[in-house]
């Protein structure tokens, strides 16, 4: 199931994202908000993000296509499929955060 987009604040991303990774953004749909006609049109984009510990995680965030346009191509078609399979793959961000805040609180018991 799908949300809404995410604006993950800057401050998460430095602490959490692997500064030497790369991250992908991958148009999804158009989103129209016809309620609000003031808002332009924007794309609807999953992102697969590598986290520090090594993992990678996928949300959503809306971008203006005027603002994806400016980002260059850098993937050939097998790369773009295999990043799509890598998206269905990997937990989301309010996952990942939900298991590390569980293992933070109940750290796996060492049984001897």
């Amino acid at each position: 199931m799908h949300g809404f987009s995410q604006r993950l604040p800057v401050d998460w991303l430095q602490e959490h994202l692997a500064a030497e990774a790369t991250h992908y953004l991958f148009p999804t749909l158009v989103q129209r908000l016809g309620h609000r006609p003031e808002v332009p049109l924007q794309w609807r984009c999953q992102q697969l993000l590598t986290v520090r510990t090594g993992e990678q995680i996928w949300g959503l965030l809306d971008v203006l296509p005027d603002t994806f346009d400016k980002l260059p191509e850098t993937l050939d078609t097998a790369s773009k499929k295999d990043i799509v399979s890598r998206i269905e793959r990997a937990v989301t961000q309010r996952e990942w955060v939900e298991r590390m805040t569980a293992n933070a609180v109940h750290p796996a018991d060492d049984e001897s």
